[in-house]
């Protein structure tokens, strides 16, 4: 839970999904076994962290849905408010910001998908993560930054703090 006047936001690209099936259409793809691993371990780490959402924006994608519900296998203490944005297939950081900005919890996930989502992510903190894997934002990563703010309607990109980012790639 984050004070009053500060927003937390969790960003999340899927986990590693599944090519082994040529008929299914980009947005139909499920995880793979070592994207259901990695999801798993991020449920895992949010939980030990603290960091748990109180609301989900998650896109519509097939993978990004399974990606949350994987995470959510480790249980959470707070019961989110999960809303499934069609807007969030392979968007563009400027819609990716125009979703998030009308989310009404202090605590917000959101799951989408590269090059939109390692975009967003590089326009938010102010100071970005030294990590050599930032920029690409491969599978699973995962930004936790922090907005002093009352409202996700007052978030300004380059204003936020980064708490934590990381990865999970599943192979173990």
């Amino acid at each position: 839970m984050t004070p009053l006047g500060y927003r937390r936001l969790i960003l999340t690209r899927h986990a590693k999904s599944a090519w082994d099936d040529p008929t299914l259409a980009d947005h139909d793809r499920p995880l793979n076994d070592r994207g259901r691993r990695a999801a798993r371990a991020l449920g895992d780490w949010l939980a030990s962290r603290g960091y748990e959402p109180e609301e989900v924006l998650c896109s519509s994608a097939r993978r990004t849905q399974e990606t949350w519900q994987s995470v959510t296998i480790t249980p959470l203490e707070v019961r989110p408010l999960v809303r499934v944005e069609p807007g969030l297939y392979n968007a563009a950081p400027e819609k990716m910001l125009t979703i998030l900005r009308t989310a009404s919890q202090q605590t917000v996930m959101m799951l989408g998908h590269n090059p939109g989502i390692s975009e967003l992510a590089a326009m938010l903190p102010a100071h970005p993560p030294l990590d050599p894997d930032f920029r690409r934002y491969p599978t699973a990563a995962t930004l936790v930054v922090d907005f002093q703010i009352d409202s996700w309607s007052q978030l300004v990109p380059g204003q936020g703090s980064v708490m934590d980012f990381i990865r999970f790639d599943g192979r173990r």
